[in-house]
């Protein structure tokens, strides 16, 4: 009787630590496509992402195809270009993704520029507080 429960209990063991194995592999297979299901082109990029995300800094920097974002060198040339285009009509959207620099950047060089109307604000919009409008 004894022989059997200790029998019973070692084939029990056996097939714990089968399941382990089992429950591993299928562990690290998952692990190994979290970079491209997130958009990342490999494991070393994600990595990077994931030690900036526990630091706390911030992730836009690192695009999901592992270049990193640079801040865009607004210069003559670009503020020149981007009035040639504003005055043909061109969005600011067109703008930003032919010049490579960001939208806000385009509608900061335009406001600069002065190719953006201003809103002319009545007094009673300066004077009534917005959340008490109605």
């Amino acid at each position: 009787m004894l022989t059997e429960k200790i029998k019973t209990l070692a084939a029990l063991k056996a097939r714990v630590v089968e399941l382990e194995r089992a429950i591993a592999a299928d562990l690290n297979g998952e692990l190994a496509f979290l970079p491209t299901q997130f958009g990342f082109k490999d494991m070393a990029t994600f990595v990077v992402a994931l030690r900036r995300a526990a630091r706390g800094q911030p992730s836009r920097t690192l695009t999901a195809n592992g270049k990193v974002r640079r801040r865009a060198k607004i210069n003559d040339t670009i503020r020149s270009s981007v009035r040639k285009l504003a005055e043909e009509g061109t969005t600011g959207t067109e703008i930003a993704e032919r010049l490579g620099i960001s939208i806000p950047s385009v509608q900061n060089i335009k406001k600069a520029l002065g190719l953006v109307k201003t809103r002319i604000r009545s007094p009673d919009d300066i004077s009534i507080p917005l959340m008490l409008r109605r």
